[in-house]
């Protein structure tokens, strides 16, 4: 926990202090209810709120509209779905639809059809207002159905916003993403938010732009926004959007139509963006923050980028009047592409350089150079390369505060000397990288995890990983490796069954996967006719991204009937109950076995040549969990523990189970084992092993822990806390999955919104149900506008 420097800090704190005024009264519905003052959100429900903010707008603008959203969930938007669940009382009160979609393509065809509600049919609304989502590889997949879509257009007062979770470093995907140049290659207009206020504010924006021009319009989240909470404005753009009065709309019109044709549609999408570009200079959605009124440097910057580069100020000890005093001008992008040019050009008037500031690769910047190009005194435009063509800001990772830092004042030096500036950039290039952990945790499956048994192969055999938790084995002594795009599992085999002189491979598919794109990849492998053994891992939860259902029915009958319909001859079923079942509703052929005979029954399909099927049925051990506090599931009155005293310390138990509440204790013997019951999910796979020192308990319970030192204390006289004598606070709460460590910082986020400070905080969960590593960047200040960036620099 840090305070953070500043002049005269503890007397401007003293005294806004003192000028506090008495609590607010806050209510959890207020994020989504209340109109006025500003409400506590965090990125999902942030989304929500832009929802029930469109239809209000567009009840008390006199229109009857309905609106709709599906997607599919993955980080950093994973969370989004069961933001909208939890809101559906206020979602119904607005006529706001959720539908969950079985993959990303396929929803954003749904989306496509609310668009078309006019055409040849009785609307009984006057239009529907979509938003889809989805992360970065759901753009990459849905690009044909959002290029058509976009194509057709949208209804006058319908209009679609397409949300994309980008996650920049791969924190919790397989590959880094930044999605912009596929709306791009789409011509969808893109809106970069820069904060939560940005994301209400700009979806407001974009829904309007949508629905004057005819684009499908896209929002881009980042990690960093997206895991975020802070307070908003209730209210935003009271005054609502303008129309442009220099645009005259084509013969015809605009928006989506039929019939139509390829070559109509794309004739009339150049108008479209034309219209784009007006509407957006009409209503201002890029702005100047700052010009000095001797301008040298002007600073482009949108999104992270633009947090950042205030950060940046601050490290360099720039305040409003050295900003002035040193020539700098600052511009802020929403709208990153198409880019308006007339305010852009009119801000880099009169620089001798412009400094884009973006993240990745560059977007912002080529407009800003095709802009400029043709005037005839012109800045130089800097941003991934200085003008003389040396590297500046980094086109992969993500920025951070300090990398442009020491762009932006190298940068200023070049354009003239300033010995204080000089100073402190050479204070702030001292600055040592933060040094590695020496020790980094490594999520793992849960205690009790299915895939703790099921993603085990025989010696001698080879897996393949898949999208899902068990895609954990590849760091786990199972022989897996690789792994393919969602829905792709298995087909990277039909390229490499020819070549290599493994025979046969087992592939990991989780139910999710399965039900989203993975029945296709079994079809490819029966169509190719090559030897491979599908385990679909059952686990009646979409566990990777909290526990949700899969949006839909499935069952392990279902699945073997649908593998069958394709052509599947031999489809085992492996589960901790095999008698549970009712073996009428499978397959004839269809064989059960206990997960204790798995071994066996792999090796007898690896030795078939052709594509078999094992379904690995066993519910999530997170969700068990969750159920079983919830009563809706029975809990077993049984209890594993290891008498110590005869416990060798050989630890057979944690090999045969994988266990993590199998854990060491450091005994006047040695180490031994002992179960961490607080963890035990009772899967009792630690009793596979032979040993003496285990003990089941049949019907006993945990102890209840009772305070020590006599009377519990009276809270209700507990001193006030004294008030540290600053403004600024960063605090970094550390743990791992499980901890409650997201709870601190939502806790402390309340208790600001309630004593009207600013606040920010950052989760960073990513795999936080499998025991990774979770971390809350709280910053708390007193005063509005001092909290740049959600994140904590590092150094």
């Amino acid at each position: 926990m840090s305070a953070e420097p500043g002049a005269a800090q503890a007397n401007e704190a003293e005294a806004m202090l003192s000028a506090a005024g008495p609590l607010a009264t806050v209510t959890l519905d207020d994020r989504y209810a209340k109109g006025d003052g500003t409400v506590l959100v965090n990125g999902m429900q942030a989304i929500v709120r832009l929802l029930l903010e469109q239809h209000r707008r567009d009840r008390a603008a006199g229109l009857k509209t309905a609106g709709f959203v599906s997607g599919y969930r993955g980080s950093p938007v994973g969370g989004l779905d069961l933001a909208l669940f939890h809101a559906k009382s206020f979602l119904d009160q607005e006529d706001i639809t959720f539908r969950p979609g079985v993959n990303e393509d396929l929803a954003a065809t749904a989306i496509w059809g609310t668009q078309q509600i006019a055409l040849n049919k009785v609307p009984t609304v006057d239009g529907v207002f979509s938003l889809w989502y989805g992360k970065g590889p759901g753009v990459d997949r849905s690009g044909d159905a959002i290029k058509h879509g976009n194509l057709s257009g949208t209804m006058p007062h319908g209009g679609v916003v397409l949300v994309a979770g980008d996650d920049h470093v791969g924190k919790s995907s397989t590959t880094c993403h930044q999605s912009e140049f596929a709306f791009v290659d789409a011509q969808i207009p893109v809106f970069v938010p820069a904060d939560l206020t940005d994301v209400i504010d700009y979806g407001l924006a974009a829904y309007a732009l949508s629905r004057f021009s005819g684009l499908w319009t896209a929002l881009t989240l980042v990690t960093e926004i997206a895991d975020s909470t802070g307070p908003v404005p209730a209210r935003l753009r009271p005054d609502g959007f303008r129309t442009p009065a220099d645009w005259q709309a084509p013969a015809g019109g605009l928006h989506i139509r039929w019939p139509d044709t390829a070559n109509a549609q794309e004739h009339r999408l150049a108008a479209r963006l034309a219209a784009a570009r007006a509407f957006a200079r009409a209503n201002g959605f890029d702005r100047v923050i700052e010009r000095a009124a001797r301008p040298r440097l002007g600073l482009v910057a949108c999104g992270k980028a633009y947090t950042d580069l205030l950060e940046a100020f601050d490290m360099l000890g720039l305040d409003a009047g050295r900003r002035q005093a040193l020539g700098l001008s600052l511009y802020k992008v929403a709208l990153a592409w198409p880019l308006e040019t007339e305010g852009l050009v009119a801000f880099a008037d009169g620089h001798q350089e412009v400094l884009v500031v973006e993240e990745k690769r560059a977007l912002i910047e080529p407009q800003v150079k095709e802009a400029l190009y043709h005037r005839p005194v012109r800045p130089q435009v800097s941003g991934k390369q200085a003008p003389c063509g040396a590297a500046l800001l980094p086109a992969d990772g993500e920025l951070d505060p300090l990398g442009v830092a020491l762009v932006l004042g190298h940068r200023l030096l070049a354009l003239g000397p300033d010995d204080a500036l000089e100073k402190r950039l050479s204070l702030l290039e001292r600055i040592a990288p933060p040094a590695p952990a020496p020790i980094k945790r490594t999520p793992y499956f849960c205690s009790g995890c299915p895939h703790n048994t099921s993603t085990r192969v025989p010696e001698g055999s080879h897996a393949h990983a898949g999208i899902g938790c068990h895609y954990m084995a590849q760091w786990m002594d199972r022989s897996t490796e690789t792994v393919t795009q969602m829905g792709g599992e298995g087909a990277n085999w039909i390229g490499q069954a020819g070549y290599v002189t493994l025979p046969h491979v087992f592939q990991n598919l989780g139910d999710g996967t399965y039900f989203h794109s993975g029945l296709l990849a079994i079809r490819a492998a029966l169509a190719a006719k090559v030897p491979i053994t599908y385990k679909i891992l059952y686990n009646d939860a979409v566990a990777m991204t909290g526990g949700q259902h899969v949006d839909g029915v499935q069952t392990p009958d279902m699945i073997a009937r649908q593998v069958e319909g394709e052509g599947v001859a031999v489809i085992a079923v492996v589960s901790d109950q095999p008698d549970k079942y009712h073996r009428a509703l499978f397959p004839r052929h269809t064989t059960f076995h206990h997960r204790d005979e798995l071994d066996q029954v792999q090796r007898r399909l690896r030795e078939i040549k052709d594509v078999t099927v094992l379904i690995y049925d066993q519910t999530c051990a997170a969700e068990k969990r969750r159920r079983r506090k919830r009563g809706l599931m029975a809990d077993p009155q049984r209890r594993v523990i290891i008498n110590e005293a005869v416990c060798e310390g050989c630890g057979d138990c944690s090999v045969q189970s994988n266990c993590l509440s199998v854990v060491p204790v450091e005994t006047e013997y040695g180490t031994k084992r002992q179960i961490d019951q607080s963890s035990c999910n009772k899967d009792f796979s630690c009793l596979k092993g032979f040993c003496p020192s285990f003990v089941t308990v049949e019907g006993g319970r945990l102890k209840t822990p009772h305070p020590r030192g006599g009377d519990t204390p009276d809270t209700d006289v507990l001193p006030a806390p004294a008030r540290p004598p600053v403004a600024n606070w960063s605090i970094l709460v550390t743990g791992i999955g499980g901890t409650g460590v997201v709870t601190v910082g939502a806790l402390l986020a309340m208790a600001a919104q309630v004593e009207g400070r600013a606040v920010s905080v950052m989760d960073q969960t990513g795999l936080a149900q499998k025991g990774g590593a979770v971390t809350s960047h709280v910053r708390l200040a007193v005063g509005a506008g001092r909290i740049h960036a959600p994140r904590i620099p590092e150094r």
